[in-house]
C-alpha cells in the first residue's frame, strides 16, 4: 500500500509547474520555477528511498 507514494512526485511536478511558472522571486540566487523542480527532484529521491528501505526490511510484501 506504501507504494502509492510513489505517485507524489508525479503530481508535485506535473501539477505544481502551472502554478509556480507564475512566482517569479529568485531563491539563492535561481529562479523560483528552477527551485521548485529541484526540490520536486529532491523529494522524489526521498521518497523512492524510504520505498527501497521498507521493501527491504519486508514490511510490504504485498504485490
Amino acid at each position: 500500500m506504501k507504494k502509492w507514494l510513489l505517485i507524489i512526485p508525479f503530481l508535485f511536478i506535473l501539477g505544481g509547474i502551472p502554478f509556480a511558472n507564475r512566482v517569479y522571486p529568485l531563491i539563492f540566487g535561481i529562479p523560483f520555477v528552477l527551485a521548485y523542480i529541484a526540490s520536486g527532484i529532491i523529494l522524489s529521491s526521498i521518497i523512492l528511498f524510504l520505498l527501497y528501505k521498507w521493501e527491504q526490511n519486508g514490511e510490504d510484501n504485498v504485490s
